[in-house]
């Protein structure tokens, strides 16, 4: 591989994004000034009805974040004290705060080695008369394997939360993240693929009931104003973010098949440079989008060392993640112990996530690689 001048390669820049959107943003914003539709509002239901059709679902529900959309999800469904969540231990805190939050208890199943992602083959001996639901997460952008889950749920009458909060617009077998369960929950965190200018979160469903009580939850339980059927939450996207989303949903697909270039350029490079043996790739599962809300590499030797060199090289990189969260101190009480889900706990030493951005230049590409490749010689 050539040598190639040493440059800043940030995890993440929106900079760019936002600027060549800048004029069609302010113009939303603008609207939403003009009509003092800041809470809810027309920009918001007319977000919700293009989200359910980009999803292929009935309805789309916004909410405050995408940790209120798992929430708001579980309460939907009736999770509360005494119940069981099965749920993966490799994933972002609020993939089981939620279940905590409403007093139930989360039940970890290990993960895939290859796509870090819900292993259904260890479902079925989890599951209890207390089992309220199961609640796979499509991890860095692409889909659990919804199939088998969804096999494993209906045989038992166990209704399917999916936590798609980095995975919209991925696919699994042409069925789209957050189409393939009762509810989907989505993140518009601005990191995120469809991300906003804060916090913003939404859920989809087909099911005619499941939007009416989630439309009356994140409004404190109320179908009608100040007539409260349920103990809600004050959950509700705002108009702003609601506008932003606008702009940038159409464009979406555009962003994800530009992911989709950068993390085959990757593979390329890596290849090329002779590095397959030292990091394993991201693995796509067939008949599968994978939209690469992360470029995910692991490193089974040195990727504590491996992060800092690029640090010092300015690269940017994070770790998803590296606590597992049935060895988190505030789930101690749940008495999980370190090797009881070895896979979880193999991906958090070795994981390490590199820029993916739909801006990334190829040359950019060709200094992480490179200095990756000084780094292992």
């Amino acid at each position: 591989m050539k040598a190639v001048s040493q440059m800043q390669v940030p995890l993440l820049d929106l900079k760019e994004q936002h600027e060549s959107l800048r004029p069609e943003i302010e113009a939303a914003l603008g609207r939403v000034l003009d009509t003092n539709g800041f809470i809810l509002g027309g920009e918001v239901a007319a977000l919700e009805r293009e989200v359910a059709d980009y999803c292929a679902t009935k309805f789309a529900v916004g909410c405050a974040s995408g940790s209120d959309a798992i929430l708001l999800a579980l309460m939907a469904l009736g999770v509360g004290p005494g119940d069981e969540v099965i749920t993966t231990p490799y994933s972002f805190f609020a993939t089981v705060s939620s279940i905590t939050r409403l007093g139930a208890t989360p039940v970890f199943v290990d993960i895939e080695p290859n796509t870090y992602n819900l292993d259904p083959s260890q479902i079925e001996c989890k599951i209890t008369s207390r089992t309220k639901a199961i609640e796979p997460v499509h991890l860095y952008g692409q889909c659990a394997d919804m199939s088998a889950i969804n096999e494993i749920a209906s045989s038992r009458n166990i209704p399917v939360v999916e936590d798609a909060a980095q995975a919209i617009g991925a696919e699994d077998n042409g069925r789209r993240a957050g189409s393939i369960s009762a509810i989907g929950c989505f993140s518009f965190y601005p990191s995120k693929n469809l991300g906003g200018l804060g916090d913003g979160g939404m859920m989809t469903t087909s099911d005619d009931a499941l939007n009416k009580k989630l439309l009356g939850l994140r409004n404190h339980g109320a179908e009608e104003k100040y007539y409260h059927k349920y103990v809600g939450l004050n959950s509700r996207l705002d108009g702003f973010q609601g506008a932003t989303l606008r702009v940038k949903l159409p464009h979406l697909d555009t962003w994800t098949a530009k992911r989709s270039e950068n993390a085959d350029r990757y593979c390329s490079l890596f290849t090329d440079a002779g590095l397959t043996e030292e990091v394993t790739l991201p693995f796509e599962r067939e008949k599968c989008r994978h939209i690469y809300n992360q470029y995910v590499i692991r490193v089974p030797n040195r990727r504590d060392d491996l992060r800092a060199f690029l640090t010092d090289n300015q690269i940017g990189s994070d770790i998803y993640y590296p606590v597992p969260l049935h060895l988190q101190e505030c789930f101690a009480y749940l008495g999980y112990r370190e090797g009881d889900l070895p896979e979880a706990e193999r991906a958090a030493r070795e994981t390490l996530a590199l820029p993916i951005y739909p801006e990334l230049r190829p040359e950019q590409q060709e200094y992480v690689v490179e200095t990756i490749s000084r780094f292992f010689q």
